[in-house]
């Protein structure tokens, strides 16, 4: 036997370590998921892990937000919206070397739908009148009504499809058609995936991946800085970003999520039900102010609710600019000379964060607030469902929800009946430039009506190895896309 030098030995097993990093990756989460099944569970988590790695569906999320063809290579709507034709890649087997066919995709629309569904998002399915299986790669929705947001809603976690010969093990033992399979699940520590050698589209860089759950910010910084993890795609402490920004091992991950943050107004009210007092508000807002004062700098402006990393988002925010003195002129005109309003706050530090700012900068012209912190419970119950409100913060952060605007019982209050007929029309119509026109129209109409004030995308920050690319910049959903990631020389 041969002794090696110990230096030797250090070399060669650097060596190793490196080369064992080129197609395996470890990622830090936040948050354990309460289990593995999309389909059953509303924990964000859950399609951290999950998401286009092991689970897909018919339609999937890009990572600019617009919609992609996934298990349904191409579908076709009739004129009115009502009946969507899907056409399924062929050769396509779920991990346990079964068949994925139209049958599968029928079981899955129906489970979703069911009466006794579970599915967090059992509304996206209600409209589905019908699920037929024209042929083994065929599939026939139709719909109880027009719907031209359709495909959008089967790109969600919650629309993946499943086997019914695995569906009872999903929520410990996943089985799906994805790029990666499930290896294993040390409860409280890690996940593990690997690599699917018979998956049917392009394959992964990656052989393995590893999502570790580290809940503490302190951790988080320990474990990238030690190189324990390779990356934290939702780093949980921004406050020390600046650090790994001077650190040239690491590359800083700055985008957006589907988090509009807004100063929420009681429309439906006095004095708030009137434009001109609700633009002054907007006009005492200086967002780039909360920005850095709330959120370190991480966030994006936004002057209509919609994303920023749309395709079709608008940018308004000059509409509401920063103008305190038109703020001040549009309260005298609307007979203001005196106002209070409350203000209450759900826990979120962004929301606790920027009241204390915006409570300044209302003051700053003139409007007085009353602060009052809520916990979630209390949040829901007097300013969501009671209404019992003058001012709120809040981050919206379902994908593309700007139709909430058409819902007068919504706690703001808005639903203007010219905005109801826009959404409407744009419900029933499926023509993609089309749709992008309706969409850009409604942005423009609530913030024009200065329905909300409209602060700030809250920001997807995170940190990785800067030999690492592919990692989604923004968030369309909540997701660590691993089909595209791989390390660079």
């Amino acid at each position: 036997m041969r002794l090696v030098p110990t230096a030797a030995l250090c070399l060669a097993l650097g060596a190793g370590q490196t080369l064992a990093a080129e197609d395996t990756i470890t990622l830090g989460m936040v948050l354990e998921p309460p289990n593995l099944d999309p389909t059953a569970g509303a924990a964000a988590a859950i399609d951290e892990v999950v998401y286009a790695n092991i689970f897909e569906g018919l339609t999937r999320f890009a990572p600019d937000g617009s919609v992609i063809p996934a298990l349904a290579e191409s579908w076709e709507a009739n004129a009115e919206a009502t009946e969507y034709t899907f056409h399924l890649h062929d050769g396509v087997t779920f991990h346990d070397g079964t068949t994925m066919d139209a049958e599968d995709v029928r079981f899955s629309l129906d489970r979703a739908r069911a009466e006794d569904s579970t599915n967090a998002q059992k509304a996206l399915f209600a409209g589905i009148a019908g699920v037929e299986v024209v042929d083994a790669l065929t599939v026939r929705v139709t719909l109880k009504a027009p719907d031209g947001n359709f495909p959008f809603k089967l790109a969600w976690g919650d629309a993946v499809i499943l086997a019914p010969e695995s569906v009872e093990s999903a929520a410990t033992a996943p089985v799906g058609t994805g790029p990666f399979r499930f290896d294993r699940w040390v409860q409280g520590d890690r996940v593990e995936i690997i690599r699917n050698d018979a998956y049917w589209g392009d394959a992964p860089s990656l052989a393995r991946a590893t999502f570790k759950f580290i809940s503490d910010p302190n951790a988080a910084f320990a474990a990238m800085m030690a190189g324990d993890v390779d990356a934290f795609p939702n780093f949980p402490a921004p406050e020390t970003l600046a650090q790994f920004q001077a650190d040239p091992r690491f590359r800083v991950i700055v985008g957006s999520t589907e988090g509009e943050t807004i100063l929420a107004m009681n429309n439906r009210q006095p004095p708030l039900d009137d434009v001109r007092v609700r633009a002054a508000i907007a006009h005492a807002i200086n967002r780039q102010d909360i920005i850095d004062g709330a959120m370190f700098g991480y966030g994006t402006p936004i002057g209509t609710h919609f994303a920023p990393h749309n395709p079709d988002y608008a940018d308004l925010t000059e509409l509401s600019a920063y103008d305190p003195e038109r703020s001040k002129a549009l309260l005298a005109e609307a007979g203001q000379t005196d106002l209070r309003l409350r203000l209450a706050l759900p826990p979120p530090a962004y929301a606790r964060r920027s009241g204390e700012i915006v409570a300044a900068q209302l003051r700053a012209v003139g409007i007085e607030t009353e602060i009052t912190n809520l916990e979630w419970a209390q949040w829901l119950e007097q300013v969501f469902k009671g209404h019992d409100f003058d001012l709120s913060i809040v981050s919206h952060t379902e994908p593309a929800d700007i139709n909430i605007y058409a819902r007068p019982d919504y706690y703001f209050g808005y639903g203007k009946s010219n905005f109801v007929a826009l959404i409407d029309r744009l419900t029933g119509t499926t023509d993609p430039a089309a749709r992008s026109a309706l969409l850009q129209e409604a942005q423009a109409m609530i913030a024009g009506d200065y329905v909300n004030g409209f602060l700030f995308q809250l920001a997807k920050t995170g940190v990785a190895n800067a030999r690492i690319e592919g990692l989604w910049e923004n968030a369309p959903t909540q997701a660590n896309d691993l089909t595209a990631v791989r390390w660079t020389e």
